[in-house]
């Protein structure tokens, strides 16, 4: 046996650890995945994820030719013959509907992927459709839009400070199980607040269920699911009427306007919004205000409420008025190896498309997963009626899942890039396979200023794809010289594209061929930091220089150059929400539904791996001792949550964990892989939530699904 071990990181989430591949060289096989202890950043939250990965890669209904449907079952075919039917079935689509008949989806793991995540969008551009739906709107899509309003562009990311922070304000997350990252990576995040924490910094963890990491903090508020906003405007109200507030760090605007408003707001009010005391408000604006050194961090817990875009804003003015942002222990920008924000202007300018039926603008280029059913079935101009769909489970991950799973069996021409046949995928047209992150190599551009401090690494392959098995992007590029559809929509990319092909033939250097290896290379020279080579030198990751303070002012794009503070559309919504009275549970629905994410799992895209399953196949509904007792639930009893678009069955745990009224489970459950080539579906691990969730219950600035505050009833099932 030729054993070699290789040196990369994992591609599953942001925490992006640096593994150790043991791998086989005679028979090209996995051997054993672990961290790489030499890494000098991220190796520190590996987890199982990581080391069962190979899992999919030999997983036995892994999708290694394309395939097409026929009657109710697939034939492997060609990439020729894909590659043919399917540009022909969406030119004609196209030349009969409009470019708008096409949409598309693009799923969480493909942005791990450089060249995915570069020629996706160019395929959509070649073809013109403004139907593009992504995972951002599940979760992220506050981000873009408090990003747009404050910073001037939707792509401002602001990290963690941790080793200088002596007060944290966790909103909305837990890291002890999910990883101290979001939309950015602190490696080994939450033991770090820990080791702070014994040197004397305060964690308050801010979260309707008592998770392992308020259990582990110094103080848990228990906020009114989906109330965060309330909470965190009261903080900024007391700062501000006590004139604790620090002088900026970065140009500023609309302090005094929102000095203005908190003062006309009653503390009071506030304190029953969000269910927190008035006293213990007071406690914590006084010691985040008067904190050596302070940050506020808000993410998934609340982004996927209706009011999250409100919630990430006051966190974001927050961080402003303590003279928390871009210093020292607050909220940092890491500009990265490249200039992302200057490079996507320069390719990808915002998207000014509305979507159809709800009249709604795209939120960074892409629209709301709920609009997608309706937009699939409703009949008229612009009705979609072609899916591409890449990398995604979106009738898993996204609200109304059931309804979406209706309209996709209705499109004329359904395309699916993936590795397996997932639930979303069961009525594709067309499976196109995919490559493994173990199978590929990346520098990821978009990844460098989501890091703590300059970190790049060289995302090696550790094993060869499967014979004659091409890479996504390489059919997305064939597919737009198929159609006769520049890539990138820029005239002359597809001439170029086939005579830089013909070189490579003409001289046996397959380098000459345009693909994803020039534009990383392109790029990196672009942001004049750090070039491929060097980072090809680093096997283990390479701290590329020291972090500073003081970028995020020179990444800032709004018309005066200055942070908006004082959003028109924020300050008149707080005065609205304010002007009614706190949300109620209607009679029929008494509960909350909470979401949690399993510490093994990564949303729905690894549900087939049985390494994955050892210890639970199912997911639980958490339930309050005396919510179960008027029920007469006891532990384990099956009970039936409704909502008013679907029911599912859970078992139940009874646990103070959630308070009297809010239950809670676990997301991404629920999902089948199937065997194209027999039609059967692997064993179902536990149900999936976010059928509950109605497509129309979102957040009106940001379109994110109400994932966290929808109303349900529970009751015991019948035997």
């Amino acid at each position: 046996m030729a054993t070699e071990t290789v040196h990369t990181y994992c591609r599953i989430c942001l925490c992006s650890c640096g593994v150790s591949v043991d791998v086989d060289r005679n028979t090209n096989r996995v051997l054993k995945i672990a961290p790489d202890k030499e890494n000098p950043y991220t190796w520190r939250d590996f987890c199982s994820r990581g080391r069962t990965s190979n899992q999919l890669v030999e997983h036995p209904q892994r999708i290694l030719r394309p395939m097409k449907r026929v009657g109710d079952g697939y034939v492997e075919t060609t990439y020729d013959d894909a590659v043919g039917e399917i540009s022909a079935g969406l030119n004609r689509i196209i030349d009969r509907h409009g470019p708008d008949a096409v949409a598309s989806y693009f799923g969480n793991p493909a942005v791990f992927s450089t060249a995915n995540a570069v020629f996706f969008p160019g395929l959509l551009d070649a073809i013109g459709t403004g139907n593009r739906y992504w995972f951002g709107s599940i979760d992220t899509n506050n981000l873009h839009v408090v990003g747009e309003e404050m910073f001037g562009t939707p792509i401002v990311i602001l990290t963690m400070d941790i080793e200088e922070c002596d007060y944290f304000l966790l909103v909305g997350t837990n890291p002890a199980v999910s990883g101290m990252n979001w939309a950015h990576n602190s490696p080994a995040g939450w033991s770090r607040i820990q080791r702070r924490r014994s040197g004397g910094a305060n964690v308050i963890v801010v979260d309707p269920r008592r998770t392992r990491t308020a259990d582990d903090a110094d103080q848990h508020l228990r906020v009114r699911s989906g109330q965060d906003w309330a909470l965190l405007l009261g903080l900024v109200k007391v700062i501000l009427d006590n004139g604790w507030d620090r002088p900026a760090t970065v140009p500023e605007r609309g302090r005094d306007e929102l000095r203005k408003l908190v003062a006309a707001l009653d503390l009071a009010r506030l304190a029953q919004q969000c269910a927190i005391d008035v006293e213990v408000i007071m406690d914590v604006a006084r010691g985040f205000a008067k904190a050596r050194t302070a940050m506020c961090f808000s993410a998934t817990g609340v982004s996927q409420t209706v009011h999250g875009t409100l919630g990430e804003w006051l966190a974001t003015v927050l961080n402003a008025v303590c003279g928390r942002l871009d210093a020292p222990g607050g909220r940092r920008f890491e500009r990265g190896y490249v200039d992302t924000i200057r490079i996507l202007e320069m390719v990808a300018p915002g998207s000014e498309h509305v979507s159809r039926l709800a009249q709604r603008p795209a939120i960074a280029g892409y629209h709301s997963l709920g609009e997608l059913p309706d937009e699939i079935l409703t009949p008229g101009p612009g009705q979609v009626r072609a899916m591409l769909l890449n990398a995604g489970n979106p009738v898993v991950t996204g609200p109304d899942g059931a309804r979406l799973d209706e309209a996709l069996a209705t499109l004329e021409l359904f395309v699916s890039f993936d590795l397996v046949q997932r639930e979303s995928h069961r009525h594709a047209h067309w499976l196109i396979p995919g490559l493994h992150w173990l199978e590929r190599d990346d520098i990821n551009i978009a990844f460098g200023g989501i890091q703590e401090e300059p970190f790049v690494q060289f995302g090696a392959h550790a094993v060869d794809a499967p014979e004659g098995l091409k890479p996504e992007w390489e059919v997305m590029t064939d597919l737009c010289l198929a159609m006769g559809r520049n890539l990138f929509g820029k005239p002359g990319v597809n001439g170029f594209v086939r005579a830089s092909r013909w070189l490579a033939r003409r001289t046996g250097r397959a380098s000459l061929a345009f693909g994803p290896h020039m534009v990383e290379a392109m790029l990196l020279r672009m942001g004049r930091r750090i070039t491929a080579k060097q980072v090809r030198a680093h096997p283990h990751g390479w701290r590329f220089a020291q972090k500073r303070y003081g970028d995020l002012a020179s990444a800032v794009r709004t018309d005066d150059g200055r942070v908006h503070l004082d959003v028109p559309i924020f300050i008149d919504e707080v005065r609205r929400l304010l002007d009614e009275a706190p949300p109620a549970a209607p009679p029929d629905r008494p509960f909350v539904l909470g979401n949690r994410r399993h510490k093994d799992q990564m949303n729905s895209h690894l549900v087939e791996l049985p390494g994955l399953h050892t210890r639970r196949r199912h997911n639980v509904l958490e339930i309050h001792p005396d919510d179960a007792a008027a029920l007469g639930i006891s532990e384990g009893d099956r009970v039936m949550v409704s909502s008013d678009v679907a029911r599912i069955e859970l078992p139940a745990t009874i646990t103070d964990k959630v308070s009297p009224g809010l239950v809670a489970t676990h997301h991404g459950w629920g999902s089948r892989v199937f065997d194209p080539t027999t039609g059967q579906a692997t064993q179902v691990h536990g149900a999936n939530r976010n059928l509950l969730i109605h497509g129309d219950h979102v957040d009106r600035f940001s379109q994110t699904s109400g994932l966290n505050d929808t109303f349900v009833s529970v009751e015991r099932a019948e035997a």
